[in-house]
């Protein structure tokens, strides 16, 4: 049986760096296809033609979208290294509600970060830090979430790391000043190999975010 791996996406993602982590994590060797996001490629439009987002996963032939789908996918197709999902149930399903709330909360307060200004802005800021402290709380005196081990909770927020120090330049604001806690965990997380080699450069991360606001006129 073949093993074809194929990862559409964009390197400024933080979908698609959960995806890069997740195969680094489990020594899956890949082709990596760049997408640009304004000019979609036929190969994505067709592997994902209800959403014609990225990132995709396509194995074997076999389309699998949505970030931290494919991370369960992955973690489940190849379990024999690196498990990313907590083995109990119950730590499943909060993990599964923690990935859920980063996606819902995090990003969203984070991208009303860049695009918006004045009081808009402020709110955005206010709910970003309140969001952290509450994955703080999470955290608590653990190295990971879920405990000695990097799993699917990490996976799914260290990539908002490399989009940190644009959320600062653009709110005029010190995240660590703030949650110095989480910092120290993105710190401890940055120096695995796989998250390192699958993070964005933070700069590419702003010149993207400068493009983004001048093309919908924002700036």
């Amino acid at each position: 049986m073949s093993n074809e791996v194929v990862l559409l996406s964009a390197y400024v993602s933080m979908f698609g760096m959960r995806v890069r982590i997740a195969l680094h994590e489990k020594g899956i060797q890949y082709e990596y296809k760049e997408e640009d996001l304004s000019n979609k490629s036929s190969l994505l439009l067709q592997m994902n033609p209800i959403h014609k987002k990225i990132p995709v996963l396509i194995h074997n032939g076999k389309p699998i979208c949505e970030s931290l789908i494919i991370v369960e996918y992955i973690d489940e197709v190849w379990k024999d290294k690196s498990p990313l999902m907590p083995f109990d149930p119950y730590k499943r399903a909060q993990a599964r509600f923690w990935a859920d709330f980063i996606d819902k909360k995090v990003y969203h307060s984070g991208k009303r970060i860049w695009a918006t200004k004045g009081e808009d802005q402020e709110a955005a800021k206010k709910e970003f830090i309140e969001y952290l402290k509450l994955l703080e709380e999470e955290l608590g005196d653990k190295t990971y979430f879920n405990g000695e081990n990097f799993g699917f909770v990490d996976l799914a927020l260290i990539p908002f790391y490399s989009w940190f120090p644009t959320f600062e330049k653009f709110g005029n604001f010190n995240i660590e000043k703030e949650c110095p806690k989480f910092v120290a965990w993105a710190n401890k997380c940055i120096h695995k190999d796989s998250v390192s080699k699958s993070l964005a450069e933070p700069n590419k991360v702003y010149e993207y975010v400068l493009k983004m606001k001048q093309h919908f006129g924002l700036s």
